[in-house]
């Protein structure tokens, strides 16, 4: 999954785009804060798996 999919998918549940810094969408939930790598390539399965349980999506 790319980085621009994931701040979709987080958008649709709820979290707010905060800021961008540079390549990175900095996303806000209530008190959480997520940091997503917006690259052009997809994102490591293990960070994805972090990002999604982190989140509450998985």
């Amino acid at each position: 999954m790319k980085g621009k999919d994931l701040v979709k998918v987080l958008l649709k549940n709820g979290w707010v785009l905060d800021r961008i810094h540079g390549s990175h969408h900095i996303m806000k939930k209530d008190n959480q804060t997520e940091i997503i790598p917006v690259h052009n390539t997809d994102i490591p399965t293990g960070l994805l798996n972090k990002i999604l349980k982190r989140t509450g999506l998985k």
